[in-house]
């Protein structure tokens, strides 16, 4: 049986490590803990992904924020130049504009076309892709 580190777990999940062992130690994703270090079976937890359809997610179950402003969109223009990137999203017939790290576009894997969220908070649009 292949199992993963926290960390393997989290590139194959996009999310944070920290996020990874939370959600083991509340029982959300299949592990068991070994000394003071986390292991997950890849297959159990690939499993558990093909429960869960890409289509049809509602705004409310795409990403755990405290941010209510979640708008959900399609990316239309991507220009990266440096260490940050500008990110178009089409919400609607409206076009949002969000800079954030380029580190951030190569994390999430963003690319035009991609269905993502943008979320306000303040001053500030995040870029969300569930």
């Amino acid at each position: 049986m292949e199992t993963l580190t926290v960390t393997e777990a989290a590139q194959v999940l996009h999310l944070n490590p920290k996020r990874v062992q939370f959600l083991a130690r509340t029982g959300r994703i299949p592990a068991v803990r070994v000394g003071r270090k986390w292991l997950i079976p890849r297959r159990e937890l690939e499993g558990r992904l093909a429960q869960f359809p890409p289509e049809g997610v509602t705004s409310a179950q795409a990403i755990d924020l405290s941010a209510r402003n979640q708008l959900r969109g399609r990316i239309v223009g991507l220009a990266t130049d440096g260490l940050m990137a500008e990110v178009r999203v089409a919400i609607g017939d409206q076009e949002l504009v969000s800079l954030i790290t380029r580190g951030a576009t190569e994390r999430l894997q963003l690319r035009v076309g991609d269905e993502v969220y943008a979320v306000i908070k303040s001053t500030e649009v995040m870029i969300g892709k569930g």
